[in-house]
């Protein structure tokens, strides 16, 4: 394998790629993406990237992807106005389809883009290889769900295809009707059945910080909990920690929140000693 003509010249050294490359052989990555990294046009590009290196070095990766800020500007269009109940987005069936078209459009993206780099992926949505049933969070939230059971069999063929499953944080209900995930939460029931060697949670952040702001680059799922007590982990990370400590405690290996702002911030996690953000394990 030519790795120099792989590797991206500014990416992480061939020597630690060679080192890394072989513990996730046979394994599966699991990569949420989402916000700054779908917003940023170099960012969504060096993902793209990232992930067909990931593909042509012959691993295997799983995509869930968040809106990316494009379910916000449709909303807006169409002077759509959201309720929000602890930070979830009330969802009635006129927001549900802008959410829907919304995820669906980005997803295509990503699938054409990752296609333009010769990596073969796969849609995966509520109308097209639906792969997460959900149970709904609270009824006042309307059609807003948490994954009830992900269809392994289906993502494992996929995998077993050379073929990267790129999935909208979607799922269908025992109704028979679509429900909104949030995406993080989807990405962590995906690793969780796939028993993935990485979950990849990538955010505008550097990562978990201690009291003093330095970043903490390895911590287990015990004193996770700890710094969620005592405040030193505070707000929208505190729902992406507890993912992690979930996936870790069922069957992950290995939880990471990235830094996505950071050029080829998923090859540097995986194939640097260095990482690209905090490492949690059981």
């Amino acid at each position: 394998m030519d790795l120099q003509n792989i590797i991206p010249k500014d990416g992480p050294a061939i020597e630690e790629v060679q080192k890394y490359i072989k513990k996730y052989t046979d394994e599966v990555i699991v990569i949420k993406c989402g916000g700054s990294v779908l917003l940023n046009k170099n960012l969504f590009n060096q993902f793209i990237q990232d992930i067909s290196v990931i593909n042509k070095l012959g691993l295997n990766s799983v995509i869930i992807h968040g809106g990316g800020g494009n379910i916000k500007k449709k909303l807006d269009q169409q002077n759509i106005e959201s309720k929000f109940i602890d930070g979830l987005r009330v969802t009635d069936k006129i927001i549900l389809k802008v959410v829907d078209e919304a995820l669906t459009e980005l997803n295509l993206e990503i699938i054409k883009k990752l296609n333009i780099q010769k990596c073969k992926a796969q849609s995966i949505t509520t109308k097209k290889n639906n792969v997460i049933t959900t149970f709904p969070e609270r009824k006042e939230l309307g059609f807003v769900g948490n994954p009830k059971e992900v269809k392994k069999e289906t993502l494992l063929t996929i995998i077993n295809n050379k073929e990267v499953p790129v999935i909208v944080p979607m799922g269908i209900g025992d109704d028979k009707n679509p429900y909104n995930i949030n995406a993080d939460i989807a990405a962590g029931a995906v690793a969780k059945t796939l028993n993935s060697r990485r979950l990849l949670l990538m955010t505008d952040v550097e990562g978990v910080l201690d009291k003093n702001n330095k970043l903490i680059s390895e911590i287990n799922s015990k004193i996770a909990q700890e710094m969620i007590k005592d405040g030193t982990i505070i707000g929208g990370m505190i729902p992406k920690i507890n993912t992690c400590i979930d996936a870790v405690n069922n069957g992950v290996t290995g939880a990471v929140i990235v830094d996505g702002r950071k050029p080829y911030s998923i090859l540097f996690e995986l194939f640097s000693d260095k990482g690209a953000g905090t490492l949690i394990r059981k």
